[in-house]
């Protein structure tokens, strides 16, 4: 049986995944529901699978995003939660996320 971490998100991460929501939902209503609310769902592959997704920089994981251009980097902590650094649109320059690492 899959288990599932503890997911938190820092201040710019949750800031950036609000923004995106804000936005798809400005242009199409009902758009930006799909993306994670305020953390991954207890039992997501993100959460129960978080090895899978590869290293990218230092010890952060990326995890694309399905439906969008976004990716979420996380950090697995010593005690297994998972700590989201950044929701990072695609086509952004990955030094601004790589500079919270």
């Amino acid at each position: 049986m899959p288990i599932a971490y503890p997911v938190t998100f820092t201040l710019p991460a949750r800031t950036e995944l609000i923004d995106a929501q804000n936005w798809y939902e400005k242009e199409v209503p009902g758009l930006g529901r799909p993306l994670p609310r305020g953390g991954w769902h207890r039992g997501s592959a993100y959460e129960c699978q978080s090895q899978q997704f590869p290293i990218v920089h230092k010890s952060i994981r990326r995890a694309l995003l399905r439906r969008f251009p976004y990716a979420l980097l996380f950090v697995i902590e010593a005690d297994r939660t998972l700590t989201v650094i950044a929701c990072f649109h695609g086509n952004r320059d990955p030094g601004q996320w790589q500079r919270r690492a």
